[in-house]
C-alpha cells in the first residue's frame, strides 16, 4: 500500500511549490494572456493529482516486481499503462539528460581535490596539524583562566 492512499498528514506536504508553478505558469502564457488566481490554483491541483496519479500507479508497478524502490522504468511504464504512452520518449530523454548532469557534478567534486595540489594523505595530515593546534590553544586558554571552585576563606567561616 502507498503511503499517499491512507491520507496525507498534512496536504502542503504533498504539493508542488505554490511559487515554482505560477513562475512556470507565466512563462508558458502568451504575453498578452493573463491567468486569474482561481485557474492557477486549478493547475496546481491537477498538478499535484497528476504526479500522485503517475506516483502511485508506479508504486503498483514497483510492488508487482517485488521491488522496494520505485526505479525510473516503473514511472515510464506506469505512463504507459496510464495512457500516456506518446510522453514516454521525452521522459526519457528529460531522466538521461537528468543523468549525465549528475555524473558532471560528481566528476567536478572529484577533480576540486586534484586542483588543491595535494594529495588526500597530505591534506587529512594538515587538518590534523590544525586540530592539534587548536586543541593546544584551546587548552592553554582554559588552564590560563581562573577556576570558580576556589571560595575566599572568609566566606566558608560562619560568624
Amino acid at each position: 500500500m502507498s503511503d499517499y492512499e491512507g491520507g496525507p498528514a498534512n496536504e502542503d506536504d504533498l504539493s508542488l511549490p505554490r511559487a515554482t508553478v505560477y513562475k512556470l505558469i507565466a512563462e508558458m502564457m502568451p504575453e498578452d494572456i493573463v491567468c486569474a488566481k482561481d485557474t492557477r490554483d486549478l493547475l496546481l491541483e491537477c498538478c499535484n493529482e497528476f504526479i500522485h496519479l503517475i506516483a502511485s500507479e508506479s508504486n503498483d508497478v514497483c510492488e508487482k516486481e517485488a521491488k522496494k524502490t520505485i526505479a525510473a522504468e516503473h514511472v515510464l511504464t506506469a505512463l504507459q499503462d496510464l495512457g500516456f504512452g506518446k510522453y514516454v520518449t521525452e521522459v526519457q530523454e528529460a531522466y538521461d539528460e537528468h543523468r549525465k548532469q549528475q555524473t558532471k557534478d560528481r566528476g567536478r567534486k572529484s577533480t576540486k581535490l586534484s586542483q588543491l595540489g595535494m594529495s588526500e594523505e597530505e591534506l587529512l595530515r594538515s587538518q590534523e596539524l590544525l586540530f592539534a593546534e587548536a586543541r593546544m590553544r584551546f587548552q592553554s586558554q582554559t588552564s590560563q583562566a581562573p577556576s570558580n571552585d576556589s571560595t575566599p576563606a572568609s566566606a566558608n567561616s560562619t560568624h
